[in-house]
């Protein structure tokens, strides 16, 4: 028996059943038993789980009727909205495949991942268009949805948000016509009677992008079985959830597969209240939103705690609904998460670990049974080993790689065999995810991470890789060398900090000119918070550029405003 079972909080099972299930049989079974309890909560608007399996089939249809065929990618690029949860499921009770698109793209990110993926449909907010409309001569995207917050507001705010758009200088207005089509005109023209599909669970689900170690935008392939076991891994762990009754507040994104699994998929499958906020940096609106709706779970991200233990009027709100909270993406500090079951009145805040490619969680910590430092223990249904150079099993308390399988673990990367070759293994009789961490176990099976990804940079729960940002420094005339590290930050875990070696005799951009070139080419969390120049940057014998120790010039943690 493996170590970690014997840890396991009363109640929670060492395995799961196979999914033998689509994802969308999800919604179906919560709107059968629960179909008048709300299922989302948007800035005052409710939707009942009746409205969101109804409109979910209504956008079903209205793809189908636009020329999506099963299989087809559907690219996704809303934030945490209703139209979001309905053009996710809806897209699934298509037969189609959801792609991912963060909304904070930029349109060459958007490009490489339209291209990459093949997706000819594109879902997206109204204030997105214009970075559609730079790139759309170059992909071949047939059919643009565009939506906008707006659509999903009561009355009056549906009227006062434009208004008040216009006045900030926010207000985009698309022309629909051709091949860009109105969301809310698709949804008032089509019945909820998608035509029937048959999806097996292994079929693909999702494409999730992800840097991977190459740093090259890679979609893993993630199946409805995937998805359905990560779901009910999550809900299996969670011994207090009262199906039909708790409330999660979704404050980390869905474009995220964290918060997509741990947030809305999870929430559909308790049939909880998912409570939508659409910006968790305006940690005002947040307070506010657990004050108000009495959230019991809410899983974040340690600079989303970090930020309610600090903000001047966290005193102000009533945070004690809130009984369980999985924080990941990043490591979660023992101060962070001590302060935060302290002004909530004993919310269990603990870590988790998970990766793109596990769909995501693999560990956490017991809930209510014992904690200790590092990410836990793995999930029901996930087998765990931490492997040394030699490919063998290393002894507990040693470090090595850490390896994981499971009914969660992706069918591969999109389009790139080779890459898939280089982390899925067979061994033991089973197949691992090889994850790049280099981890630790204890005899009692808990988990530790003591180095992650070689160069990977995590900055406030975001993935950075170094190479994507390095490539556009190099596109700056005046650039010679660029190497980017992430340093220790006390607010965002790290922070991305480049180093420049300039062109003899070029005229040298001042460091907030050469900030401002990336962040026209980058997403904002990729942008340099600090430019270092050198006359020159340190090399192996090869002259290969050695990050590592660029990065150790700067091990203290410093202070950053988020």
């Amino acid at each position: 028996m493996q170590p970690w079972l014997a840890h396991y909080e009363s109640g929670v099972p060492h395995d799961i059943e196979p999914p033998r299930e689509p994802l969308q049989s999800l919604l179906e079974r919560s709107a059968e038993r629960y179909p008048d309890r709300t299922a989302l909560e948007f800035v005052g608007t409710r939707v009942s789980y009746r409205e969101l399996l109804r409109d979910a089939r209504k956008f079903a249809h209205a793809l189908q009727q636009l020329g999506v065929r099963q299989g087809d990618r559907v690219s996704v690029m809303l934030p945490n909205s209703p139209q979001y949860v309905i053009a996710f499921y809806g897209t699934m009770l298509a037969g189609a495949v959801v792609a991912n698109t963060s909304p904070l793209s930029t349109p060459r990110e958007l490009e490489h991942q339209l291209r990459d993926s093949g997706a000819e449909t594109l879902v997206m907010l109204d204030g997105f268009y214009p970075r559609y409309e730079e790139i759309r001569e170059r992909v071949n995207v047939r059919r643009v949805i565009v939506t906008g917050i707006q659509d999903a507001l009561p009355f009056p705010k549906n009227v006062l948000y434009p208004l008040k758009a216009r006045r900030e200088g926010t207000w985009v207005k698309v022309r629909c016509g051709g091949s860009v089509h109105d969301w809310r005109a698709l949804m008032r023209a089509h019945a909820p009677a998608p035509l029937p599909v048959r999806v097996h669970v292994d079929d693909l689900a999702l494409l999730q992008y992800t840097g991977g170690t190459t740093g090259v935008p890679k979609g893993a392939m993630l199946s409805h079985a995937n998805l359905v076991a990560n779901a009910r891994q999550c809900r299996a762990w969670m011994t207090g959830v009262r199906e039909g009754e708790d409330t999660v507040l979704a404050a980390i994104p869905f474009f995220h597969v964290y918060g997509m699994t741990v947030a809305m998929n999870f929430g559909v499958l308790t049939a909880a209240t998912i409570v939508l906020l659409p910006n968790p940096r305006d940690i005002r609106m947040l307070l506010q939103a657990i004050d108000r709706h009495r959230p019991t779970t809410f899983p974040g991200v340690p600079t989303l705690y970090n930020a309610i233990n600090n903000h001047p009027d966290t005193p102000k709100y009533d945070l004690t609904s809130i009984r369980a909270c999985i924080s990941g993406s990043a490591p979660l500090p023992e101060e962070t998460a001590r302060r935060f079951r302290e002004i909530t009145g004993g919310a269990n805040l603990v870590e988790g670990y998970g990766l793109t490619e596990t769909s995501p969680v693999t560990h956490t910590n017991p809930l209510f049974g014992e904690q200790r430092p590092g990410i836990g223990l793995p999930l029901p249904g996930v087998h765990a080993m931490v492997v040394g150079e030699d490919g063998g099993e290393v002894a507990p308390g040693e470090v090595g790689e850490l390896w994981v399988s499971g009914p969660n673990v992706m069918q591969g990367y999109w389009q790139r065999p080779d890459e898939s070759g280089k982390c899925l293994r067979e061994a033991h009789g089973r197949r691992w995810l090889t994850t790049g961490d280099m981890a630790v176990q204890d005899t009692d099976g808990y988990f530790r991470i003591v180095d992650r990804k070689k160069d990977l940079i995590i900055a406030g729960g975001y993935n950075v890789y170094p190479r994507e940002v390095e490539e556009v420094l190099y596109q700056h005339p005046a650039v010679l060398e660029a190497a980017v590290v992430g340093i220790k930050d006390a607010y965002r875990g790290e922070s991305v900090k480049a180093f420049v070696v300039y062109k003899p005799g070029a005229e040298k951009p001042t460091e907030d000119a050469l900030r401002a070139f990336c962040r026209e080419r980058l997403s904002p969390y990729k942008v340099p918070r600090s430019i270092e120049e050198r006359a020159e940057l340190p090399k192996s014998a090869v002259g290969k550029i050695l990050r590592r120790a660029l990065q150790e010039e700067a091990p203290q943690p410093v202070a950053s405003q988020g």
